[in-house]
């Protein structure tokens, strides 16, 4: 079983890098990134965007641990202490800012496809209002134009297993799955549809990752252009 990652992995890996003397694949391991991520800290393409932060200090990692490191490139660090993870039990689920402006065409997908949920279970789901849920249904919502419905789960509001457990639970209650039993065909259908969406969400979902690589990359490259070029005004004057 793989152990936990630091509560700040971006932060705790430049500091690692600033302060030990332990190689790109030691820091790149405990901190659950990549190496070509801790490489570009070293190279001073990212460090610039994370202030560090010192895991000792944190006590997630010992001074010994980092020496054993240090005298061993081959030795994989330990976790000292897990971080604390802080759980919400009550209160509207959290959504990432940048994923809150896709919440109505999630919301407007579930409608669609899946009327038989509740409000209050696309409320739970999403992380929004029953009067936003309303509005959409209505097509009274203030942006109802721009609305296109999207699975949430391609969008990355909520996960497959979150969505789906909703849509079985609603359809049971429904008795929506009684009434679809003894249709075989209905079943092969619906076994065909979600073998189709599950196709498209890992296509998007590469893509997605293939477009966060690339951004990264070039966010990089334009950091050593900029310093680069400071660098050469400064040695001009």
């Amino acid at each position: 079983m793989s152990q936990p990652t630091p509560l700040m992995p971006h932060a705790t890996a430049s500091w690692l890098v600033d302060n030990t003397a332990l190689s790109f694949e030691q820091i790149a391991e405990f901190c659950g990134l990549h190496m070509l991520e801790v490489q570009a800290m070293a190279d001073d393409l990212a460090s610039s965007k994370y202030t560090g932060r010192d895991p000792v200090r944190a006590g997630e990692l010992t001074m010994e641990e980092i020496e054993k490191g240090q005298q061993d490139p081959e030795y994989k660090l330990r976790m000292h202490k897990a971080p604390v993870t802080v759980s919400r039990t009550k209160g509207p689920r959290y959504t990432p800012v940048s994923k809150r402006q896709d919440k109505p065409d999630g919301i407007a997908w579930i409608l669609r496809n899946h009327p038989e949920v509740s409000d209050a279970q696309i409320g739970k789901l999403i992380g929004t209002t029953r009067n936003t849920i309303a509005a959409i249904r209505e097509r009274s919502h203030w942006n109802i134009a721009n609305i296109t419905p999207k699975d949430p789960v391609t969008l990355g509001l909520c996960s497959q297993r979150e969505l789906d457990a909703i849509v079985a639970k609603a359809a049971k209650k429904a008795g929506i799955e009684e009434e679809g039993t003894g249709d075989e065909n209905l079943v092969g259908d619906r076994e065909a549809l979600i073998e189709e969406l599950r196709a498209e969400r890992e296509a998007a979902a590469k893509a997605a990752s293939e477009a966060a690589q690339e951004a990264e990359v070039a966010a990089w490259l334009e950091a050593k252009r900029a310093a680069e070029a400071e660098s050469g005004g400064e040695n001009g004057q």
